[in-house]
């Protein structure tokens, strides 16, 4: 088993540093409190190849495998974790369109999505349908060759600045089988925005509620067929749990390291920080769990990318820890900081603020609980899970 970067990886590592430290850094801070979205950079990711990292070279993105995606998304998000985790959520959105759109769609929008020249959001959560998505009540019925679509969406990221929804309603009866998906363009008549939200963290990007009132759409937009919606989301989500994990581990990563180079300034009581045994064992507990969180990440990333039965288990897994993980460590470094990780002046209230959210999204932490348990309890053995 090798744990080590390929020679390509490490080159797509470098590259997502390198644009991260010169187009996100310097910006990060101002974006946040100015709840700036940064679409010109955004663009510009995309010109890098950031925008349409997994999404098939046929459909205009790069190809590259899950385990490769997680690895730019974690350093992207060491800059701004909340840019990075819209750039994430645009990825996934993208994919999906390459995957199941209709030739007609994928010509029109997956190159435009793949080079970021055009942005898109997905839409599966609504006001009373979060943790059970399956429960969703936006509709669409089809009438005349169009499908008829009403409801409303909620917590949707980028949604009033981007081009495209992915947008999950029901064409046929209650639970996951009614459930179908579509590609919406985003200045469809009918759609109409909320507010943007006012939120903990995730100032990078908009936030709002999407209203949709008899908004027609052609059948051509359909991706795959009536009642595959639910399947492809859950396909979606196991990629954006791991997304989002590795948003986790780059923000974690950026607090870290701030904590180790504060250390070694800060004096109390005419020492270092650093010499203070107490703050050396912490520094080593917030190394070395987060050093074990980025392993199950990769772990549950090249599960995906092996098609294998327990993928979405592990996708669980390293959701859950990762994003506990990485939450606890910006907290200890903002400790480590005393009143300086506080205030703005500092990174660290931005980070922890930034990756808070990471423990709700993309199904909350305690439905990863449940996930990983039914896997558990449905008779698979401890030695399966070796």
């Amino acid at each position: 088993m090798n744990f080590d970067l390929s020679e390509q990886q490490r080159a797509f590592q470098h590259a997502a540093r390198q644009f991260a430290a010169d187009k996100m850094a310097p910006h990060a801070a101002q974006w946040d409190a100015e709840c700036t979205f940064p679409i010109e950079v955004i663009q510009q990711a995309g010109e890098w190849g950031f925008c349409g990292l997994y999404t098939p070279e046929a459909a205009g993105g790069i190809g590259l495998s899950r385990l490769d995606a997680s690895i730019v998304f974690e350093e992207l998000s060491y800059a701004c974790p909340s840019t990075a985790a819209y750039i994430s959520i645009h990825n996934m959105a993208c994919w999906m369109v390459a995957t199941w759109a209709t030739p007609t769609v994928v010509d029109q929008w997956s190159a435009l999505l793949a080079s970021g020249r055009k942005l898109a959001s997905y839409c599966l959560t609504e006001p009373n349908a979060g943790s059970d998505a399956a429960s969703l009540k936006t509709r669409a019925n089809l009438i005349n060759g169009q499908y008829c679509l009403n409801g409303a969406k909620a917590f949707i990221s980028g949604a009033g600045s981007t081009d495209l929804l992915v947008v999950m309603a029901r064409t046929g009866s209650e639970g996951a089988s009614g459930i179908s998906a579509f590609a919406v363009p985003a200045d469809t008549q009918g759609i109409t925005y909320g507010r943007c939200e006012q939120k903990m963290g995730w100032n990078s990007q908009p936030t709002r509620t999407i209203s949709f009132d008899n908004v027609m759409i052609p059948a051509s937009h359909l991706l795959g067929v009536e009642g595959e919606g639910f399947k492809i989301a859950m396909r979606g989500i196991d990629g954006g749990r791991i997304n989002i994990a590795s948003c986790s581990l780059g923000a974690a990563q950026a607090a870290l390291d701030a904590a180790r180079l504060y250390m070694g300034e800060r004096q109390q009581f005419k020492r270092k920080l650093a010499d203070f045994q107490a703050l050396q064992f912490k520094l080593a507990d917030m190394v070395t769990e987060l050093v074990a969180a980025r392993q199950i990440v990769r772990l549950a990333a090249t599960k995906l990318d092996q098609r294998a039965p327990d993928a979405s288990t592990y996708c669980a897994m390293a959701k859950r820890f990762a994003t506990d993980v990485s939450f606890s460590v910006c907290n200890d470094a903002l400790q480590l900081h005393g009143g300086y990780g506080y205030i703005r002046e500092y990174p660290l209230e931005r980070y922890l603020r930034d990756v808070r959210v990471h423990q709700i999204l993309e199904g909350t932490n305690e439905i990863m609980r449940v996930i990983i348990s039914r896997h558990l309890l449905n008779g698979v053995a401890p030695e399966e899970i070796r």
